[in-house]
């Protein structure tokens, strides 16, 4: 068998991801990969045989992603060219994380495309969905990469077509210390800012793991230093608590290890809208940004914030299978 796995290569939360879901399809057969994006960190250590462009949402600096260099970059011309030249019908099985050029060549050519992300699970009618509804999020959300068949990822699984997270082996296996830091990773804000709004907080020391700088910074009880996979989770499993934007992997592998956990979705992001309100739900605290005048949750939560227990069972493969199985 033949499967093309297509991941967006935004951030980092697919591709972490994605290091325990190609071994379990390599057991089905010949897998090729794709990866689109530009913002990522983490290096696959599989040979990728498509490295596209495709279509990133790039973050800003002071919170959010930026619009503007998101659409000046998108490069349309360049992505309706791999749309029409990726070869998607040369495969049995084409599954999708959230990968744009892929979804939209399978759509062109009518080949079934078969979604295996958060996303899907985001786009469930049965997802938490936040008091304001963001209907422009919401549409691009909806038509970034269209699916015939949509498995998803979420915070609390419905064993049916949505599952728990895919918990990477790297960090099931690390050794859970509490060393007293926060972990921090809030790559759309700058260095600049977080040293500013940290700096409130004296008593604490924080490990801030930044998109924005390629050298170690010391300021007082701040620590900042370039993302790196290994000290990143390193670092968090060595934690107090995690602070970090309203991702999915990051809170989920934060939540697995135990740690305290405070989000902050990003502004212009309507996917991390939704997290929040999935993890407000689970009574993780949420923050609409490092302003000033949310320092008083943030105290609470350094003093009084709780660990929320979760089960996230290593099923990877038997998700796969059944997969596999299903539309084989």
């Amino acid at each position: 068998m033949k499967i093309l796995y297509a991941i967006q290569g935004t951030g980092n939360g697919h591709l972490s991801r994605a290091l325990d879901i190609i071994p379990c399809l390599q057991r089905h057969g010949e897998v090729d990969i794709l990866v689109s994006g530009i913002q990522g960190d983490l290096k696959l250590p599989y040979a990728v045989k498509y490295q596209l462009k495709g279509l990133s949402f790039i973050f800003g600096k002071k919170g959010g992603v930026d619009l503007l260099k998101t659409i000046t970059r998108s490069h349309p011309r360049k992505l309706y060219q791999s749309i029409q030249q990726l070869p998607v019908e040369t495969y049995d099985l084409v599954i999708n994380d959230f990968e744009p050029v892929s979804a939209w060549a399978c759509f062109v050519k009518n080949k079934p495309c078969i979604a295996l992300s958060h996303q899907a699970a985001v786009l469930s009618k049965d997802f938490p969905q936040p008091e304001e509804t963001d209907k422009l999020g919401q549409l691009i959300l909806q038509n970034y990469a269209p699916a015939d068949y949509k498995y998803g990822f979420h915070f609390r699984g419905n064993d049916n077509d949505i599952f728990t997270p895919v918990v990477r082996k790297q960090v099931r296996e690390l050794n859970v210390t509490d060393q007293g830091h926060y972990t921090v990773y809030l790559p759309s804000y700058s260095d600049e800012l977080l040293i500013e709004r940290l700096s409130a907080f004296e008593q604490v020391q924080w490990q801030v793991f930044s998109k924005h700088n390629h050298k170690k910074i010391v300021h007082q009880n701040i620590i900042i230093e370039p993302i790196n996979g290994e000290r990143f989770i390193n670092s968090m499993a060595a934690s107090t608590g995690v602070l970090c934007g309203a991702g999915f992997e990051t809170p989920a592998e934060a939540l697995f290890l135990g740690k305290k956990l405070l989000v902050i979705p990003m502004k212009n992001q309507y996917e991390q809208q939704l997290n929040a309100e999935a993890l407000r739900q689970m009574n993780v605290p949420v923050i609409k940004s490092l302003k000033p005048k949310w320092n008083a949750v943030i105290a609470d939560w350094l003093d009084n914030g709780k660990r929320i227990a979760v089960n996230y069972p290593d099923k990877t493969q038997e998700i796969i299978d059944g997969i596999v199985a299903k539309h084989a």
